[in-house]
């Protein structure tokens, strides 16, 4: 009898005991599951909406609904433009559409500044900076960089003239610097920034503010203009620098050094009626 007791009391503490540890299991299983939880409730990322582009959008296009989808972003990711309403995106007046101002990829997010106002066209005014002003320069093969440019650019602009003397006379000429990092708006009658033509262009038309217009038009009423293109990264701004024809070949102006004049001092005396000037010493 007290073998049979013992057994019993041996197997009910082992029970307990695998009771316990499954106990154990279970509650550390419980607190992970509540630490992943409110891990992730603490790392959980507040997404909006905002609306993308559904395919390749072109300069010039006009946007329509099937042209946007709505996704998902990040809030802290979304940037200042952003459209996340369809009502801000889409005029009331179906005849007052936006159009396309910059290359957009499909699922790029859409940003005000990449597409006009409502009823808006593509033009170079949409895209002036408040206060500047827009003015088309003549350019050819040699003085356009080749057909190299493209809207959004930066050039420096160089006059290449003679310059008046007093009596009008004109010298061999000279050539300046007249404006630095002068940035392009459109070539010829385009304003597209990815323009793929590699015919040279006849004009381009640069964002100045009013007394760079003034001084442009001067300039190109009187020489002739000659564009050089910016570097990308470039934020070196050129120094106005002037070369004329002896700069050019090295050559060192004579100066002339004239002597002044020999100083003659006379005086006037009258004999018998007749005015007559005699030679005297000069006096300090």
């Amino acid at each position: 009898m007290r073998l049979v007791f013992g057994a019993v009391l041996v197997a009910g503490v082992g029970l307990a005991g695998f009771a316990v540890n499954m106990a154990q299991d279970r509650i550390g299983q419980y607190q992970s599951a509540l630490a992943a939880s409110q891990a992730n409730a603490q790392n959980k990322v507040e997404l909006k909406t905002v609306f993308v582009a559904s395919k390749t959008l072109d300069y010039g296009d006009m946007l329509t609904e099937e042209d946007v989808r709505e996704a998902m972003v990040p809030v802290d990711s979304i940037p200042e433009g952003a459209f996340m309403a369809k009502a801000d995106l889409f005029d009331e007046n179906p005849n007052k559409p936006r159009q396309i101002l910059r290359l957009m990829t499909e699922n790029e997010i859409l940003l005000a500044y990449k597409v006009t106002k409502p009823g808006e066209e593509a033009g170079v005014a949409t895209l002036l900076t408040p206060g500047m002003r827009a003015f088309s320069i003549r350019v050819d093969d040699t003085t356009g960089v080749a057909g190299l440019l493209n809207a959004d650019d930066h050039v420096d602009v160089y006059w290449t003239g003679g310059k008046a003397d007093g009596l009008g006379n004109r010298d061999g000429g000279v050539t300046k610097l007249i404006q630095a990092n002068v940035k392009l708006v459109a070539i010829d009658d385009s304003a597209d920034k990815q323009r793929s033509s590699s015919r040279s262009a006849r004009t381009v038309t640069v964002e100045v503010s009013p007394q760079q217009v003034a001084s442009l038009a001067q300039a190109q009423n009187s020489g002739k203009l000659s564009l050089s293109l910016v570097g990308i990264s470039d934020d070196i701004v050129a120094l106005v620098e002037e070369v004329d024809q002896n700069r050019l070949l090295g050559v060192q102006e004579t100066v002339v050094v004239q002597n002044a004049p020999e100083r003659i001092c006379t005086i006037k005396t009258r004999r018998g009626g007749v005015l007559s000037e005699l030679p005297i010493p000069c006096s300090n």
